[in-house]
């Protein structure tokens, strides 16, 4: 998705991953357990820091476990058809727009790094997301 906000401008947006629901399709990562008695102010930090340009619908899913025990969870999901959402853009056109953006929370190509690395510690590197390292850092050295 396009961000505005966190990695990009209005003027200069810059792109992070977002999920997008398609029939079929699962998404390998973590899910996170917040204690009891935390779950309104925890859900009020993520609705600040995710539904901030209203891009993302909050959507309960089921999760399954590598042990195949299950739990529902929210997570925020993008919706096809806000503004922010550009999906099937070509890896180069990503890389170049990765390479320039800045927003409020830092250099979009920072996050691409820490994402990257992050899904390697976690055993779930992507052959895309480490294209678009090397080729962001070959066009900020270049």
């Amino acid at each position: 998705m396009s961000s505005i906000h966190h990695r990009g401008t209005v003027e200069k947006p810059g792109l992070v991953l977002a999920l997008d629901a398609a029939e079929g399709a699962h998404c390998d990562g973590v899910a996170f357990r917040v204690p009891q008695g935390s779950e309104d102010p925890v859900i009020a930090y993520l609705r600040e820091r995710e539904l901030i340009s209203s891009a993302y619908l909050e959507t309960e899913v089921d999760v399954v476990f590598h042990d195949g025990g299950t739990a529902r969870a929210v997570t925020y999901v993008i919706d096809p058809k806000h503004e922010q959402y550009v999906a099937g853009m070509s890896l180069e056109k990503q890389a170049r727009i990765i390479a320039q953006a800045t927003g409020g929370r830092g250099p979009n190509d920072e996050y691409l790094y820490n994402t990257a690395a992050h899904l390697a510690e976690l055993d779930l590197a992507d052959e895309d997301l480490d294209w678009l390292v090397t080729r962001v850092r070959d066009l900020k050295t270049g």
